[in-house]
């Protein structure tokens, strides 16, 4: 656990510490936390060697709460207030950063308006980058399993506040105003090597999101959609995402370390 503005972020750590091997970045989806990355945290580090650190954002997992509704800048407030503040408490000193969806989406944030050193890649997991209809009507569609109650009660084995992590999530992306939340400016800025990766089955968000990432960086873009997973390839199809994410950091953190 870190401590910001005296507030409890829930961290973990696997592998060598920051001062002695690069770090993979974790960053989770929606309705995500530590414990819910589950087996892929231990396989990242396994295949690269590298250290590998998760966090909890505020109103998620152990972390402090927050106060409901969430702002519909919500990922843009995490990119530019809170994870450059995780990366000094945590001491990370090189990394990728690995994000899940809204995870993804904040760490493209944080590379296109951020020039941190540290961060030499992205690897980005059904990362949205802009509002397609089918992310709504999936949404919607998860609001009301979770109203219904059985989402709750499995959604409340992981965080704190069950219900600022799921209305937090739920409330703003279901809010009107949110259509025209749309980041491809900050991905017009980044500079330093991406990997996308998508289901193929994601039913929260199209194909039409790798492509746009492609028309409109201009660092090197790598794309690939995963047969048989939806929108959580590293728990659906986790030996093929290891592969993919693992292969891409290593290229980055320690190949290019060697040829240094």
């Amino acid at each position: 656990m870190i401590v910001l503005d005296g507030r409890r972020v829930e961290t973990a750590w696997w592998g060598p510490s920051a001062d002695a091997a690069p770090t993979l970045v974790l960053l989770h989806e929606g309705l995500g936390s530590v414990a819910l990355w589950r087996g892929f945290p231990a396989a990242l580090q396994a295949a690269t060697g590298c250290g590998v650190l998760a966090y909890s954002r505020f109103g998620y997992g152990r972390s402090a709460s927050v106060t409901l509704p969430r702002p519909l800048s919500y990922m843009h407030d995490e990119a530019r207030d809170v994870l450059g503040r995780v990366l000094d408490a945590t001491g990370v000193r090189r990394c990728v950063l690995v994000g899940h969806s809204d995870g993804g989406s904040i760490a493209a944030i944080y590379a296109g308006e951020v020039s941190d050193p540290r961060v030499v890649g992205l690897a980005l997991i059904a990362a949205h980058f802009f509002v397609e209809e089918v992310s709504v009507d999936a949404i919607a569609a998860i609001t009301r399993e979770y109203d219904a109650g059985g989402l709750r009660r499995r959604l409340a084995r992981y965080h704190d506040d069950v219900e600022a992590a799921f209305r937090g999530w739920s409330g703003a992306w279901l809010d009107p105003a949110f259509r025209t939340w749309n980041i491809t400016r900050q991905v017009e800025e980044i500079r330093v090597p991406m990997l996308l990766l998508q289901g193929a089955d994601d039913a929260y968000g199209t194909v039409e999101q790798l492509r746009v990432a492609e028309r409109h960086a201009r660092c090197p873009v790598e794309t690939m959609l995963i047969p048989g997973a939806k929108h959580s390839p590293h728990i659906e199809a986790p030996e093929a995402t290891c592969a993919a994410v693992a292969g891409f950091a290593r290229r980055l953190l320690l190949d290019q370390a060697v040829a240094a």
